[in-house]
């Protein structure tokens, strides 16, 4: 095989493989998980959430520094109205030394080097409260996150609604076509009215109407969810319906997680209170040029050098220091008041969503038992229909009974699924 042959050959296999590849993937069912972890990578927030997360680095890595040294330059020049004169005089033979006074133009160049020795914990705690100010920030952008799950449910369940209505319209009409073949031979041997047969056909055609309607809505609930999950979903998309929902009654909601970082917060906040009410101490050492320099005897300007120990002490922190720590200990409390209203609230709820599950699950086997008996009923109208007992009309009516039986099972067997989706939403399993 010649060089162009391989490459057609090989081009051949490559589209041959893509179009494997994506005919395969566009069959795996979608599950609502899937669109849940989809749908929170690709909405903006997540984005927000990353920029938190290197923020708080760069604002720890500051806060760190203040353990390095601290360096700071500063000068002054001065004209002075008057300077301090000593009005004495040495008479030595041959010789007279008089005190020097100093210039009225001073100045002082110099730079300074601090050096932390102890701040009572106040940095580590600086950087404790960066953290826990950031993991609010984040823990609020998950709990909108999390609100995700609500609008998701809402298209996915309404999509499999849709999906369980259309199955239910295809059996319908062939049922509808069935009937009107079997009339369609009696009527051109004259043993049946046409105007039967045109009232099954008018059925047929609002089957069929009913149809285009339910594709219309199935294709706007996936174009919504196809936004929500950065996917193109078509009329071949497949959704996987939930099998054996199981729920609990433990409440795992992130908002739990917000009460608990919020109070740490407030933990922070009184060891800062405590660490500024404690004493300081630092190294330092001063160098530079100056006129008058540390000789106030020398009226030249000159280099000069200091180096020590620094200690600071602010006491008028313990004046509102109780008061301080009792509007802390408010916000603790006042947290601790709203984290019970949402376990209340939730619980409430819970107890709402299963009640309706309780009440959906008694609906849904007593819809099994109608749509059995009446699926009966249509079936031996059906037969009296083709034997010329019963009109076009009465049969139509038992087989509206029969598809609103079946339409309201399985609205209901779709709302049992939602609700208990809702439920793990609302207890945050």
């Amino acid at each position: 095989m010649n060089v162009n042959g391989m490459k057609r050959t090989f081009l051949l296999g490559s589209i041959f493989l893509i179009g494997f590849l994506t005919d395969a993937k566009s069959s795996v069912p979608l599950s609502i998980d899937t669109c849940f972890a989809k749908a929170r990578m690709q909405y903006p927030l997540i984005i927000q959430k990353g920029l938190i997360d290197k923020t708080k680095d760069y604002n720890i890595s500051n806060a760190g520094k203040g353990y390095l040294p601290q360096l700071s330059i500063s000068g002054q020049a001065t004209y002075q109205s008057a300077v301090t004169k000593i009005p004495l005089e040495i008479h030595i033979p041959g010789q007279n030394f008089s005190i020097p006074t100093l210039p009225r133009d001073q100045f002082n160049l110099h730079g300074e080097i601090d050096q932390t020795l102890y701040d009572g914990g106040l940095i580590k705690q600086q950087k404790e409260l960066l953290k826990a100010n950031a993991d609010i920030q984040e823990q609020n952008i998950e709990i909108l996150l999390y609100a995700l799950k609500d609008r998701i449910s809402q298209l996915f369940f309404g999509t499999l609604l849709i999906d369980e209505q259309l199955k239910l319209n295809t059996l319908t009409e062939k049922d509808f076509q069935n009937s009107i073949d079997k009339l369609q031979a009696n009527v051109d041997a004259g043993n049946a009215l046409k105007s039967g047969l045109n009232e099954l056909q008018a059925k047929l055609l609002q089957q069929q109407q009913n149809k285009i309607d339910l594709k219309a809505s199935r294709k706007a609930y996936l174009d919504m969810l196809g936004l929500f999950v950065n996917m193109p979903l078509d009329e071949n998309t497949i959704l996987d319906t939930p099998q054996n929902i199981s729920i609990s009654d433990n409440i795992l909601r992130p908002e739990l997680s917000l009460y608990n970082f919020q109070k740490e917060n407030i933990d922070v906040q009184e060891k800062i209170l405590n660490a500024n009410n404690l004493p300081k101490l630092l190294l330092f050492f001063q160098g530079g040029y100056a006129l008058p320099g540390l000789n106030a005897f020398n009226v030249d300007a000159a280099s000069y050098y200091i180096g020590g120990v620094k200690f600071n002490w602010q006491l008028g922190g313990y004046y509102t220091k109780k008061n301080q720590k009792q509007m802390l200990s408010i916000d603790k409390q006042t947290i601790d008041v709203q984290k019970e209203v949402f376990l209340f609230n939730t619980n409430l709820t819970l107890r709402q969503q299963s009640a309706d599950i309780s009440k959906l699950q008694q609906m849904i086997s007593k819809d099994n038992e109608i749509v059995s008996k009446l699926t009966e009923v249509k079936n031996s109208a059906k037969a009296q229909l083709d034997n010329g007992i019963i009109t076009t009309h009465e049969y139509i009516g038992q087989s509206d009974s029969e598809e609103l039986a079946k339409q309201k099972l399985l609205l209901h067997q779709v709302q049992l699924l939602m609700d208990q989706y809702n439920y793990k939403n609302t207890s945050g399993n």
